[in-house]
């Protein structure tokens, strides 16, 4: 009976322990909770170093912001214009920034000068139409950037994308241009991201990349899947070959399996780059719809069908125009036919005299009589 009294003594006072343990560590979460929350901004959450002010209707980024933020969410609102007020207090620990879904149009100069140890942006789902190339600080240490959904005005492509020509990211990582009207893209804009290594293009609408576009960044990921993209061309093919660790992703693209995409099926057989290529069918023609490229023979790509038709839309065309300026000549010809008709009638009398003169000399040659009577008129 000692014995078990004992232990339960023993018992009561490590669960008293630990109990007491339990509520002080409890005790200093609440404090810290609420140190944390000192002078958190109006509308918004504010747990250990994380700032949320996200769906509230702001139009303006919080100005009073806790010097120890590392992450601060400003999402969902209605914020169409950032300037160099809107982070007006520098922010040391500030490291991920998540601004998508605000409606977003301009980015000023010297946004981001406040935000020296910035390595996470998102500024996705929003409508840019200007995007300061000097909106970033020459010494940034952006590593990820988020522009997906943000870029479906092709009137101010040039002028937005302009910043990641602008050599001010050289630490990036990590882009994502997905989900945008992108079509073409300029053949030196990721020239100066010597360090991109992920690169998303998923769904943006490009018909074809230009010659040198990929030229200069490391690249180890490029997604360019469900584009606009029917074959690809020589060079494009060699620049893959040039960064033997690339993987690449080009599903959901409307293949066309005719003779013009010889060269690419050949890559793609011979290719390990492409990560997803037993995913890859044919859009068209309609015999070879969703059959996968690795199963197209070389016999198989027809050329001719589609030139008997280019053939047959020229001779038509040729037709039509001949056709026109013979309408156009005949409608000439009749505005005119009064002064053609005068024309035509001073010839016929020009014509006349000549030959009558000819005759009357061909008679006097021929007559030695009025040849000697000519001569002594003469005289």
């Amino acid at each position: 009976m000692r014995l078990l009294s004992t232990s339960c003594g023993c018992n009561r006072g490590e669960i008293r322990g630990k109990a007491q343990k339990s509520g002080m560590m409890y005790l200093l979460f609440l404090l810290a909770v609420a140190l944390s929350c000192d002078g958190c901004p109006d509308k918004c959450l504010c747990f250990s170093q994380t700032v949320k002010c996200q769906n509230k209707d702001l139009d303006t980024i919080p100005q009073d912001l806790p010097d120890n933020t590392k992450f601060l969410f400003v999402t969902g609102n209605n914020i169409s214009h950032i300037s160099v007020d809107s982070f007006p207090n520098r922010l040391e620990l500030l490291t991920d920034l998540y601004l998508s879904g605000n409606e977003m149009e301009s980015v000023d100069a010297e946004v981001f000068d406040n935000l020296p140890n910035l390595v996470r942006l998102d500024l996705s789902n929003n409508k840019f139409q200007s995007f300061s190339e000097r909106a970033f600080p020459h010494n940034n240490t952006l590593q990820f950037l988020n522009l997906s959904r943000s870029l479906n005005n092709h009137s101010f492509m040039d002028e937005v994308l302009g910043v990641l020509q602008s050599g001010n990211l050289l630490q990036l990582t990590v882009l994502d241009l997905s989900n945008n009207d992108l079509v073409i893209l300029p053949d030196t804009i990721f020239t100066s991201l010597s360090n991109l290594v992920n690169l998303s293009l998923q769904n943006s609408s490009i018909i074809s990349m230009q010659n040198g576009t990929l030229k200069g960044p490391l690249l180890r990921d490029l997604d360019l899947r469900d584009n606009s993209l029917r074959d690809l061309s020589t060079t494009t093919q060699a620049e893959f070959s040039l960064k033997p660790g690339l993987r690449i992703r080009l599903a959901g693209n409307p293949w066309r399996c005719d003779c013009f995409i010889e060269d690419t099926l050949s890559w793609l057989k011979n290719s390990t780059q492409v990560v997803d290529v037993q995913n890859l069918t044919c859009a068209e023609p309609e015999a070879l719809r969703r059959q996968p490229l690795l199963q197209v023979e070389q016999s198989q790509l027809k050329c001719s069908g589609d030139m008997e038709g280019v053939l047959e839309t020229s001779y038509v065309f040729l037709g039509l125009v001949l056709a026109l300026i013979g309408v156009i000549f005949l409608l000439v010809l009749y505005l005119n036919r009064k002064g053609i008709k005068r024309w035509m009638y001073n010839i016929r009398d020009a014509c006349r005299d000549h030959m009558e003169g000819y005759h009357y000399r061909y008679e006097i040659n021929s007559d030695p009589r009025l040849a000697n009577l000519s001569i002594n008129s003469d005289v």
